[in-house]
């Protein structure tokens, strides 16, 4: 299975731009994750997929000690576009970071928005 992976554009590449910003390894872990789920979707056993609510979804990312999450709708069955990303610092995700993402899938699903690979 292959899955497409696209990123949420405006502007700016807000999830490509945060990735950038990390260091290193972080960022190397990061991409391989990604690469991951191209390759196998769903079935990925790297990351692991948890539903928000409604159409929006976040993939958990551990690199060390630290955890990623990005929030991601899917568009056009094997589709993804990646809306927004941050290091997680608390049990649950926090209510900024998920308005944040809905806000931007929104925009997705009114195709108001670009996308890139």
């Amino acid at each position: 299975m292959n899955m497409r992976i696209l990123f949420y554009k405006t502007n700016k590449f807000y999830v490509r731009d945060f990735i950038r910003k990390l260091n290193t390894d972080e960022r190397t872990e990061i991409l391989s994750c990604l690469e991951n789920i191209e390759k196998f979707g769903f079935d990925s056993s790297v990351v692991q997929f948890r539903h928000i609510r409604k159409k929006l979804w976040e993939i958990k990312i551990s690199v060390d000690s630290n955890g990623y999450r990005i929030f991601y709708v899917a568009v056009h069955g094997d589709t993804i576009v990646l809306l927004h990303a941050y290091k997680k610092k608390s049990q649950k995700a926090p209510i900024k970071e998920i308005a944040v993402a809905e806000k931007r899938l929104l925009e997705v699903l009114k195709d108001e928005i670009c996308y890139i690979n």
